[in-house]
Order: C-alpha cells, then sequence, then structure tokens
C-alpha cells in the first residue's frame, strides 16, 4: 500500500513493524516498505524499511516519534 510521505527509514522489519505499531495505536495510519532491496541491512533481519504516513499526519507522526525517542 502505497500511502504518502516518508516519515523516517529503519534498519530492519522489526523496527518496522514497532514503530508502526506504536503510529497505528496513536490513530495514525502507516505502512512500511523496503527502502533498498539491495543494501542489506546490518542486522540481517530484513534490510532497510521507509515508514510511510499519510502527508497530513505526517506532523503528528513526528511529534511521537520524537516522544518516544525521549
Amino acid at each position: 500500500m502505497e500511502i504518502g510521505v516518508r516519515l523516517t527509514v529503519v534498519p530492519n522489519q522489526g523496527e518496522a513493524d514497532m514503530i508502526c505499531a506504536m503510529l497505528r495505536a496513536n490513530g495514525i495510519t502507516c505502512a512500511e516498505r523496503a527502502a533498498n532491496p539491495a543494501i542489506p541491512s546490518m542486522t540481517g533481519f530484513g534490510g532497510w524499511h521507509e515508514i510511510l504516513v499519510p502527508d497530513d499526519q505526517l506532523n503528528a507522526a513526528r511529534d511521537l516519534l520524537k516522544l518516544s525517542d525521549s
């Protein structure tokens, strides 16, 4: 599902799943996709992934990521 703009890029599928779960739990639509399937992840767990959100939810998603980094 292609749904908008890139929020962030993470190094593996597990981290992408965790971020999308947090976003969805807070009412933000989210999708993820392989950022560059030709470049393997250093962790060996699925490679880099982009987290995508709708343009109109981008600021809320950024704020939520900032809170989770604290």
